[in-house]
């Protein structure tokens, strides 16, 4: 409301300064007692309401972000705290699970770079919400180191490997793989899409901006194979549960996580590092998506826009080449200088060393 300052343009100024001041003392009481909690329970809502990867974020901070910073004051977190947060997710820990006789304890190694950068951006989202809110929750974002990721896989699946992985997964996981693997789709696009988006009249899959990570629409094309697992899903679907409006379920229902089914489908598959562990990831999956559509012959373009990749420098990286890869390009290579009538270097060599020449 306005108020009238009788008394000279100074004395107006020292009435708006003290306003002012009391303004900020009062936001600044306000921000000293936000918590943790509530710029996590901030985060999980904005995740929501956009449709973003919400299980993926509610599990990082269920599980790591919460149990950590939950009970703090967001104004007392600076950058000593979060390097303190670094150095323990990059340690071993024991992680116990159920209750009373059921309870048991699971070892998990230390946290790569790339998973505590995962997390630390999300910490960093939480407090940008909590600074734009009106009134804001917290006065200022503190300075959050991010590790260097020099621990980027390089993983993919050869086709016979992505065969037995599939035989040896649930009957019920098994579409969600080959879409994945014909695609290069995330995992989470996959479990989301709903049969509204899938036109088996055109042969399309189509994700609308909101529905994929970097908020752009997608069409995706389905090739024979894919088509007809997608055919075989819908009559599925109509027959046992025609209400469900999940692509991939389990008995109408949405597919939500599938972690021990792979490590048992990558062991029972013979898919396993030195120590017997699961040596495939489901993100593999996508790699090998972006190979396929590339030795396909798609234009690199194209592909992009397919697995939804925004930047080059990233898609290049998924656009590995594997041994294979390079034994066929010798291949092609001496199928094109047969082809041109060049001779082998072996017999120009034999030559010149038994000095036989050429007329």
């Amino acid at each position: 409301e306005g108020h009238t300052v009788h008394g000279t343009k100074k004395d107006a100024q020292t009435y708006l300064n003290g306003k002012m001041r009391e303004r900020d003392l009062g936001m600044y009481a306000s921000v000293q007692h936000t918590r943790m909690e509530t710029l996590l329970d901030g985060l999980l809502a904005d995740y929501k309401i956009n449709g973003k990867c919400y299980e993926w974020a509610e599990s990082k901070v269920r599980v790591n972000l919460r149990p950590y910073f939950g009970g703090m004051k967001a104004a007392k977190i600076g950058t000593d705290q979060i390097r303190e947060y670094i150095a323990r997710r990059q340690q071993p820990e024991t992680r116990t699970y159920g209750d009373g006789e059921k309870k048991r304890k699971r070892e998990y190694g230390p946290a790569t770079n790339a998973t505590i950068n995962r997390e630390l951006a999300l910490l960093r989202r939480a407090f940008n919400l909590g600074r734009m809110a009106t009134p804001p929750k917290v006065g200022a974002v503190p300075f959050i180191p991010m590790l260097a990721e020099n621990n980027v896989r390089k993983g993919f699946f050869e086709h016979e490997a992505f065969l037995a992985l599939r035989l040896a997964l649930p009957e019920e996981i098994r579409p969600v793989i080959t879409f994945a693997y014909f695609t290069g789709c995330r995992k989470g696009e996959i479990l989301g899409l709903r049969w509204s988006q899938v036109d088996l009249a055109e042969r399309v899959v189509r994700l609308e901006p909101g529905e994929t990570k970097n908020g752009e629409a997608r069409t995706i094309p389905l090739v024979a194979d894919l088509y007809e697992v997608l055919k075989l899903q819908k009559e599925t679907r109509e027959h046992y549960f025609p209400k469900s409006p999940w692509v991939f379920s389990r008995a109408g229902e949405p597919i939500l996580e599938f972690k021990n089914a792979w490590e048992s489908a990558c062991k029972a598959a013979g898919l396993v590092d030195e120590s017997g562990e699961p040596a495939k990831l489901f993100h593999d999956l996508r790699r090998t998506g972006v190979r396929n559509l590339i030795r396909a012959g798609v234009p690199e373009r194209v592909a992009m826009m397919i697995s939804g990749h925004k930047t080059r420098s990233v898609f290049d990286r998924y656009n590995i080449v594997s041994e294979s890869d390079l034994k066929d390009a010798a291949r092609r290579l001496g199928e094109y200088m047969a082809h041109k009538g060049t001779p082998e270097p072996a017999a120009e060599d034999a030559r010149h060393t038994t000095g036989t020449h050429e007329a």
